[in-house]
């Protein structure tokens, strides 16, 4: 940062999500005063439960871990150097989860609830923001999510002259482990991999026959699913977070070719007959009682979701802590509406942050809070941010929000998606890796491996020194 300081600003922050709560931390933690708004519990959402912090409504996985060879890994690392929140909760609740960070969804949002009440500059207001903020918050972080009150939704919309984007993202059912029948379901990740706080045996697994996949598959289709109101008729999916019924009709094998793929995995209870599909459960909370159904996503009806998921094997007597629901969500079309430091250009004093912006998962989204917070504080000092170089996975995600897509000319065909972060999103290596340290040609997958790494090493060398020439903080390891 650079620049001579003024006196410090309120930041106001709407929105007490991961990215809301992201960028509270990141502002106060520079020593300017914040002011978070959550309207939770006053006003409840479809999705949400409790008045909780940033409440995960999903999954409780943030994904894999490994930074050396997986983008999101490595975005968990630059956030861990940047002194992330989301991520030294995330870190301090972790649940075992193979080669993923998952953590306990109400340990995690109590972390960060407890650390954001108790900070010295950051107080909390309970209450929806109708509209527009006031005229005199000069400096606003807009992280309201995809759940976004209609008020506030259509005075951005009207503010913009843009109609936001919007989709429908569903969620998975959680069972309780102790009624899933282990005399048919056993433990394992897949090549038995162990990921933070994992065994390498750490999902239920629930083995089917070909016939009993065809069957599941017919039941999916013919199922009642949730009914959608005549606005919400046209409104797209996001291919990330696919209700399953919506993958089964895509295509009969679609399913053990997803999340239901049988590869890496042998069932002790029959070792030499390969299971033709398999159903995964991921433990959900830390005291190991409750395990989610990994990519089961659902927008059927309750009663066909008890019908249809108990005819699983294994899980004929499960018992469900939560069924599958389903909400819609928007975003902006943020690379013609939002600035290169994620500012409104109809109005710069608000800036946005989290999955509005088109950044689509918790990590994506906190991310995107942690570099709005960045913002926000140099500007309340009077001063500027170099943007981090777009070789870093903070950087190449937030190209992509702000212009890194290529526009469609087919009229009326839909362009600015959200995005994971992903390698695609970073630039090229000026060369690729051909050769092993010990002076042999790279093979085959070897080359994709050594190139993520390639990536991966690039990103955190840039990271580091884009912390120290412009954050002046220690780079954490």
């Amino acid at each position: 940062m650079s620049g001579t300081q003024s006196s410090s600003d309120v930041v106001h922050i709407i929105g007490a999500g991961l990215a809301g709560s992201e960028a509270a931390w990141q502002v106060a933690e520079r020593g300017i005063r914040v002011t978070l708004h959550e309207m939770r519990p006053l006003r409840m959402t479809e999705a949400h439960r409790t008045d909780g912090l940033a409440e995960l409504v999903c999954s409780n996985s943030f994904r894999s871990d490994d930074a050396a060879n997986n983008a999101v890994g490595l975005l968990h690392a630059e956030m861990r150097r940047l002194g992330s929140l989301i991520m030294r909760a995330a870190d301090a609740n972790q649940v075992p989860a193979g080669g993923a960070l998952a953590v306990d969804r109400e340990g995690f949002s109590a972390a960060v609830t407890k650390a954001l009440h108790a900070h010295p500059l950051i107080q909390i207001e309970r209450g929806e923001i109708a509209g527009l903020p006031p005229s005199d918050w000069g400096n606003v972080i807009v992280a309201t999510g995809p759940l976004t009150s209609a008020a506030l939704a259509d005075a951005i919309r009207e503010l913009t002259d843009q109609d936001a984007l919007a989709f429908f993202d569903a969620i998975a059912p959680i069972v309780h482990k102790d009624t899933v029948d282990m005399s048919v379901a056993w433990f394992q990740s897949r090549y038995d991999k162990a990921g933070p706080g994992g065994s390498g045996a750490d999902y239920i697994n629930c083995p089917m026959t070909e016939e009993q996949y065809g069957a599941f598959v017919d039941a999916l289709l013919a199922g009642e699913k949730t009914e959608f109101h005549d606005w919400e008729t046209k409104t797209p999916y996001f291919d990330g977070c696919l209700p399953i019924e919506v993958m089964a009709s895509r295509g009969r094998e679609t399913l053990r070719h997803g999340p239901m793929k049988p590869v890496g995995l042998t069932n002790p209870h029959n070792p030499t007959v390969k299971p033709y599909a398999v159903v995964q459960l991921r433990q959900d909370n830390k005291l190991g009682t409750l395990y989610n159904m990994v990519g089961f996503q659902t927008k059927l009806k309750y009663g066909a979701q008890q019908r249809i998921f108990r005819t699983i094997p294994g899980l004929e007597k499960a018992e469900f802590a939560r069924l599958g629901g389903l909400h819609r969500n928007t975003f902006l079309n943020s690379p013609k509406l939002l600035d290169s430091e994620l500012r409104l250009r109809a109005q710069p004093r608000l800036r946005f942050a989290g999955q509005m912006t088109g950044c689509e998962g918790y990590v994506e989204s906190a991310s995107i809070g942690l570099i709005a917070g960045l913002y926000a504080a140099a500007n309340a000092r009077g001063r500027s941010l170099a943007p981090p170089p777009p070789t870093t996975a903070l950087g190449a995600l937030l190209g992509h929000i702000t212009g890194g897509h290529i526009e469609t000319i087919e009229p009326g065909a839909r362009s600015f998606q959200p995005m994971n972060i992903n390698f695609g999103l970073f630039p090229p290596l000026a060369a690729s890796p051909t050769k092993k340290a010990d002076g042999t040609r790279l093979r085959g997958n070897e080359r994709t491996v050594a190139k993520k790494q390639a990536l991966s090493a690039r990103a955190l060398a840039d990271i580091d020194r884009w912390i120290s020439d412009n954050l002046h903080i220690a780079a954490a390891a």
